[in-house]
């Protein structure tokens, strides 16, 4: 498949084809001459194709409309009785806001609390450049009553469980073989992601744990992290004033020692400070490192005495990287706050506490109301809450689709459009490394299948390492990461097939695979 300047779109279920021929070479004579003309007709043709392409359709998942009471709806940092059933008309108020998208609006949305709503007019904001965040659409969410959605929470509880056993030590910790069973999945397929390249190699990847230089300051790959046990929000008294967004909240429990990631709690810990396209910033320094080669559609593969540099060269991708991940941040916000508005995983083991409690009378689903990983959550702590990895909980903003998902989905197409996806990893750094059980230090990976990890399999893997991260830490669902990655990828194949015809130079298109395994050419 040739992605055209909106060929590019397939969000999951919701897909929906936006092809265009391809742009002239040159304007036509009408148009002028000279460069301040093709300028004028590039930036012209864009956008006349952006206007003539169709918007993917939306469906949310009914949710809102079902209940009454709002309890499959994201009301946090709204006011909340005493069982944590959100004021029916602040939630009212957010409605109006948003459907104004009027700032003035928003402003008298009631606040239960000193927390402020995270940025819902991110999802209102224009571009210049790629499909319009408004075209791009995401699959109605898990609903709140369905089997899929107690799934997901159940894998969320046994992921809380399991914080801090080593990645390595799954296959023999019996918190790990217990979750295993419940969910089907062996040990060694514990909460990976579900791309070609998770199913290889140690959990985390490669270009997490690869030393690296960024300019002169030399970095290991050790992290700082949170200290052992320490989880929070699974007293019903603190979840509350949480819900209500009452801040401030207590300190983090710091690790004094700086660590390789080795659990999951460590990874929570890296996605709690990070800044959107870090760690695929980091990637792409590791990868040119290497001296990864580069996609086979890069043209000075065939040049022989131009070498790249603000045009396919290490400067080009490794800032595009922001580019796309700017605006697919926007659209995750569009779909947060426009369209979905899904309750995160936090407040659902309210839910779950309320009907166990007796509390209320939820229509939750029976598998995670008689799952043996909530059962152990309430031996463990007491309560059926789910145990949050940070003192505040999930953020001021809905859970579907998740923006470190669409953050990762945008870069991770970008470093697929700079380097050749094929390559070998033990052609590039030797072998494949994993961290010891204590995170002190690295140790050399053998599995069998180390000769079939790539270098696409390593940033697939990056990508649900740091969107599941957030699922490690309790704030988001398997389907806001799956969506948000599908997403980021939409919104970047648009921005590359947007830049396409402005090259000086003969260009054919990047060979990319896509999340779901298919290749196609941006």
């Amino acid at each position: 498949m040739v992605v055209t300047r909106r060929g590019f779109l397939g969000v999951g279920a919701a897909a929906a084809a936006m092809v265009r021929l391809p742009a002239a070479a040159a304007p036509p004579a009408a148009a002028g001459s000279g460069r301040a003309a093709r300028a004028f007709w590039l930036r012209e043709q864009a956008a006349r194709e952006e206007l003539a392409a169709a918007a993917m359709p939306e469906r949310d998942n009914g949710d809102e409309e079902r209940y009454a009471n709002n309890i499959g709806s994201f009301s946090k940092g709204l006011p909340h009785n005493e069982v944590g059933e959100v004021d029916g008309e602040a939630y009212r108020a957010l409605q109006r806001g948003l459907e104004s998208a009027r700032e003035s609006a928003l402003e008298r949305v009631p606040l239960g609390g000193t927390q402020k709503l995270v940025n819902p007019l991110a999802g209102a904001a224009f571009d210049l450049e790629g499909v319009d965040i408004q075209k791009l659409a995401a699959p109605p969410a898990p609903a709140l009553a369905s089997a899929e959605r107690a799934r997901e929470m159940v894998e969320l509880y046994w992921m809380a469980l399991c914080r801090d056993v080593p990645f390595s030590g799954y296959a023999d910790a019996p918190v790990a073989k217990a979750a295993a069973a419940e969910m089907g999945a062996g040990p060694d397929r514990l909460f990976r992601g579900f791309t070609a390249g998770d199913k290889l190699g140690p959990y985390v990847s490669q270009l997490f744990l690869t030393p690296f230089s960024y300019g002169q300051y030399r970095l290991d790959g050790r992290i700082t992290t949170f200290a052992s046990g320490a989880d929070y929000l699974t007293d019903p008294a603190a979840w509350l004033a949480c819900r209500n967004g009452q801040g401030p909240f207590g300190p983090l429990q710091m690790d004094p020692e700086p660590r390789y990631f080795r659990c999951g709690r460590d990874l929570a810990a890296y996605v709690h400070s990070d800044q959107a396209c870090e760690a695929f910033y980091n990637a792409g320094l590791r990868l040119y490192a290497l001296n990864a080669p580069p996609n086979p559609g890069n043209p000075y593969l065939r040049l022989e005495t131009q070498a790249p540099f603000a045009t396919f060269g290490p400067p080009h991708f490794l800032t595009l990287q922001a580019e796309a991940a700017l605006r697919a941040v926007k659209a995750v916000f569009y779909q947060k706050w426009f369209v979905h508005r899904t309750l995160r995983p936090e407040a659902f083991g309210g839910l779950v506490q309320a009907v166990m409690s007796g509390r209320a009378g939820y229509p939750l689903h029976a598998a995670v109301l008689r799952s043996q990983a909530a059962a152990e959550t309430f031996a463990r702590r007491g309560s059926r809450l789910l145990p949050q990895a940070f003192p505040e909980g999930c953020p001021q903003h809905p859970s579907y689709t998740q923006a470190h998902g669409g953050v990762a989905g945008a870069c991770a197409t970008i470093l697929k459009a700079a380097f050749d996806g094929a390559t070998p990893w033990v052609a590039l750094a030797g072998s494949l490394r994993q961290s010891s059980p204590d995170g002190l230090s690295l140790e050399d990976y053998t599995g069998p299948e180390s000769s079939a990890v790539t270098v696409i399999g390593e940033i697939e893997k990056l990508c649900s390492n740091i969107a599941l991260a957030r699922n490690f830490a309790g704030v988001h669902w398997r389907s806001d990461y799956e969506a948000g990655l599908r997403l980021g990828e939409a919104m970047a194949l648009s921005i590359l097939a947007d830049q396409r015809p402005t090259y000086g130079e003969a260009f054919t298109g990047f060979s990319i695979t896509r999340f779901d395994g298919t290749t196609i050419t941006a």
